[in-house]
């Protein structure tokens, strides 16, 4: 039988909300004046955060819901926000009893906006029923819908993923030099993970390259070390000449390169003299 709560007058009952950001970091945070360890995670006590009403509804509108905080925890700092850590990130915010550790969470969704002011910070969260507008119809294209090594692709990562460390940085281009085990070109669309350095665990898309260096869409403020370690994924410019002749994977285009386009379908009958 499930717990009712908040059916007594005087209940040992806490808030609790777990953030899971995309570099795959989770932290854990409660309203209880002392740390409690749940499913696994440490919640550390964070009375000044403290989430707002949530609003959930039986129709098909977005719940809505937000965290205000300060800027006091180590595990929320100025920086990472900045830096963009903390978009996407999967939130779970719960009940439970510090007592029992009995829980139940009551909201699920992720980290929209986040506006930081004076030391404190407002995070919007999106809740899942977000996920009911958007269109899932694919529409058709010349190039290749699907993400490179992803659904659809079919292609293996780890084929096309590669380890190396930075050689230099230029802020001025935001180049990072790298001792690439392949063709830079190969990199051009594809993706860097940092793994060390203040970047780790952030990604950045690979828009060209200079002679022995790649030119991030991310600009940095500070240039990571030399012997900074990152994984590379190669590149696709979702053609079909690319898809069969470099990948051999035309089987598998999610594209209709050879569907007339609308200056066919508009296209005025004339007479031939």
């Amino acid at each position: 039988m499930s717990r009712v709560w908040f059916s007594q007058p005087l209940e040992t009952v806490a808030t609790f909300w777990r953030v899971i950001r995309r570099d795959g970091i989770t932290l854990g945070f409660t309203s209880h004046d002392q740390d409690l360890w749940l499913s696994g995670v440490l919640h550390r006590s964070a009375p000044g955060i403290v989430p707002s009403a949530i609003r959930r509804s039986a129709d098909f509108e977005p719940d809505s819901a937000e965290v205000q905080g300060a800027l006091s925890h180590d595990s929320i700092a100025a920086a990472d926000l900045a830096l963009g850590r903390f978009d996407g990130a999967r939130v779970q915010i719960g009940l439970v009893d510090w007592e029992s550790r009995e829980s139940h969470v009551i909201y699920r969704g992720s980290i929209g906006t986040v506006i930081e002011e004076a030391g404190t910070f407002t995070a919007a969260l999106e809740s899942r029923k977000i996920e009911l507008q958007r269109d899932p119809v694919p529409r058709t294209s010349p190039s290749c819908r699907a993400t490179f090594c992803g659904p659809g692709c079919t292609l293996s990562a780890a084929q096309f993923t590669h380890a190396a460390t930075v050689l230099g940085f230029d802020l001025e281009t935001n180049a990072a030099s790298l001792s690439a085990p392949t063709m830079l070109d190969s990199f051009i669309g594809g993706q860097l993970r940092w793994l060390d350095g203040p970047q780790a665990g952030l990604s950045a898309g690979i828009v060209a390259n200079l002679p022995g260096a790649l030119v991030l869409d991310i600009p940095l403020d500070q240039s990571p070390p030399p012997g900074t370690r990152v994984l590379l994924r190669e590149g696709c410019d979702r053609t079909l000449a690319t898809c069969a002749g470099r990948f051999a994977n035309a089987a598998n285009f999610q594209g209709e390169p050879h569907l007339p386009g609308n200056d066919l379908v508009t296209r005025y009958p004339s007479q031939s003299g």
